[in-house]
């Protein structure tokens, strides 16, 4: 689970290990955060431990994916990770645009491509990727952001047709305005009932049940789909 220290990703950690999953809590610097949440799933009952990593590095990435295989494959991965740097495209600098990319596009490329193989002889896997409305709708402020998403949908559907006969699936699930840290100070209640035809925003909670559900059994018939969960905004 990339990206397990923030508020989505803690509550899909905390579903999956509830769900009977060991779960790595991954974070780059949310190690403190990781680890409390690596905490609530084992005194709930559940098994999970931290692991550290820029996901942007390349080399880092891949000596930590492999330390992790070293005790069998992981079946299921959740490419969580992404930041926000925004800025009105004219204003935008090359670092913003760079940092957003780098961490969505070059991140799941790390992560994912040296945990693939292993999955595809178990014959069993399931990918989701978090991308975000902002890749269906467009937002102003968040070309970078948006055109990071878009790249993460594109590969997801692409994912999915080479590895779909092995057992494998791979999905995108892009919330909407969702009450969890990353937009809650975007959005005053009142510009969310005026965006959002349900009038609210969602929950991370309610984020990490489509996730657990996609990386279930019972989702194996479901590959290549972006799954937006936005209370009504397309």
């Amino acid at each position: 689970m990339t990206g397990g220290s923030g508020g989505i990703g803690a509550a899909i950690c905390r579903r999956l290990g509830k769900a009977g999953y060991f779960v790595y809590v991954h974070a780059h610097r949310g190690t403190p955060a990781a680890a409390a949440i690596v905490g609530e799933i084992v005194t709930a009952g559940g098994r999970a431990a931290a692991v550290q990593f820029d996901l942007t590095d390349s080399a880092a990435t891949r000596t930590s994916v492999e330390r992790l295989l070293e005790d069998g494959p992981v079946q299921v991965l959740v490419n969580n990770a992404g930041i926000h740097d925004d800025a009105a495209f004219p204003g935008m600098s090359p670092a913003q645009w760079h940092r957003v990319i780098d961490l969505s596009v070059n991140g799941f490329y790390n992560v994912t491509q040296p945990l693939l193989l292993p999955m595809i002889r178990t014959r069993w896997g399931r990918i989701v990727n978090l991308s975000s409305v902002s890749a269906l709708l467009g937002n102003r402020g968040q070309v970078n952001y948006a055109a990071a998403k878009g790249a993460l949908n594109a590969a997801t559907k692409a994912l999915s047709l080479e590895v779909a006969s092995r057992g494998i699936t791979v999905n995108a699930v892009a919330p909407g305005i969702i009450s969890s840290g990353m937009g809650d100070a975007a959005f005053d209640a009142a510009a969310i009932a005026a965006i959002v035809p349900m009038k609210r925003a969602g929950t991370a909670e309610e984020v990490a049940g489509l996730v657990a559900y996609l990386a279930s059994e019972e989702a194996a018939y479901i590959t290549g789909q972006v799954i937006s969960i936005n209370g009504g905004m397309i």
